[in-house]
């Protein structure tokens, strides 16, 4: 949630809430978010998440002049199809708190999808690398993730943004990639039905 931390008077904490209405139900909302290694599909600054266990996974982002930003987070919360609590665990680059609710929207229209964060960066040079990611405009910066979500989750397609650099984007589509090497799934083109297609060969 590295994107998404709007600074307060006290530069050395941040935090954001925002919130987007999906065409999806709360179970589907639910089923996907809780996964965490779909998030580098959305997220603009995230160049890994791997789940190391069922309630614990690793996050690599990428801040400024290719610094890697890592923390383990650890699910500390969660209710059914309604909501996560993370943090992140000691010894990892920041200190990070997260929480996401699930409810249906008015009339029957989809899911309110609400996230809060809280994050502290480390001192020196990295904590100056952690802030300079949300030097210009962080709470604009979310809305935009969450619009890819929205985008990916209703159409299927995965939002891109020419020109943008990254790294490997999750295990989930090197293991895609491995599945059938003549025909790579790559990020600028793949859509959540090749990527859910592929999870049921590799399942």
């Amino acid at each position: 949630m590295l994107a998404y931390f709007g600074a307060q008077q006290d530069q050395r904490e941040f935090t954001a809430r925002s919130s987007v209405i999906v065409n999806t139900s709360p179970e589907e909302a639910f089923r996907f978010w809780r996964n965490f290694e779909n998030f580098p599909l959305f997220m603009h600054h995230l160049d890994s998440v791997t789940n190391t266990s069922e309630r614990r996974s690793r996050w690599i982002a990428l801040g400024p002049m290719g610094t890697r930003i890592a923390w383990e987070a650890e699910i500390v919360n969660e209710r059914q199809n309604e909501e996560i609590q993370w943090r992140s665990l000691p010894g990892s680059d920041i200190q990070l708190d997260g929480q996401v609710r699930f409810s249906p929207a008015i009339g029957g229209r989809g899911t309110v999808i609400k996230v809060y964060s809280h994050l502290v960066p480390p001192a020196g040079l990295l904590g100056r690398a952690v802030a300079s990611i949300f030097g210009k405009d962080p709470e604009f910066m979310m809305r935009q993730d969450l619009r890819r979500l929205k985008a990916l989750m209703e159409t299927g397609e995965i939002p891109t943004i020419e020109g943008q650099t990254h790294g490997p984007r999750s295990m989930k589509v090197a293991a895609i990639r491995m599945m059938d090497p003549d025909n790579p799934v790559r990020m600028r083109d793949a859509n959540i039905k090749d990527v859910l297609t592929a999870e049921r060969r590799i399942a």
